[in-house]
């Protein structure tokens, strides 16, 4: 599969992420392209005992944090190597696992009520919005929250951008008013 492939020569390309953070934690959450920059955890609200899906979960690192919080985490990335780095590097970890599927797919075909979805530069860039947005509100449980984050779209780009270093991927370069208003259309 193209994707799966593109996907693949990225996750070879990354560089491990650092054992500790500025502040020495082994843990936390990495919102943005730039190094222990972004909100913690506190805007996910109450994290003990809920259930977190990441979709584009990468090698783990935020969903080890999550875990380390009492949260039950699942993650999710199409890469089958970044799903072994994450098993190598947390599956020690409680309450964390992690699959090598494709994010619709998985939604689809997996049940349960999920208290918080967060993508992190992950799928919810990468897939067309009007798939997968009501997919996850399908999930969510009354209270849940989506969380995600992306660069901001490119100037002069249309909607819809393509992944300069995976060509078989697709990017949806919204405006934060265009992801407001793809929100409350899925609910």
């Amino acid at each position: 599969m193209e994707v799966v492939d593109a996907w693949e020569r990225y996750a070879q390309g990354r560089t491990p992420r650092r054992d500790t953070n500025a502040s020495g934690a082994r843990t936390w959450l990495n919102w943005t392209q730039y190094p222990d920059h972004g909100p913690d955890e506190s805007i996910l609200g109450e994290l003990q005992g809920r259930t977190v899906l990441e979709l584009g979960c990468g090698t783990g690192c935020n969903l080890a944090h999550l875990s380390t919080l009492g949260a039950n985490c699942v993650g999710v990335d199409i890469s089958p190597s970044q799903r072994r780095k994450a098993v190598a590097r947390w599956g020690h970890l409680p309450g964390l696992t992690f699959h090598t599927a494709e994010v619709t797919d998985y939604l689809s075909h997996t049940y349960g009520p999920l208290d918080v979805v967060l993508s992190i530069f992950g799928p919810v860039w990468f897939t067309d919005p009007e798939q997968l947005l009501p997919l996850i509100r399908k999930r969510l449980s009354p209270d849940g929250v989506l969380v995600f984050s992306h660069k901001p779209p490119m100037v002069g780009s249309q909607p819809v951008g393509t992944l300069r270093a995976a060509k078989a991927v697709t990017r949806w370069d919204y405006t934060p008013e265009e992801w407001s208003a793809l929100l409350i259309s899925s609910g």
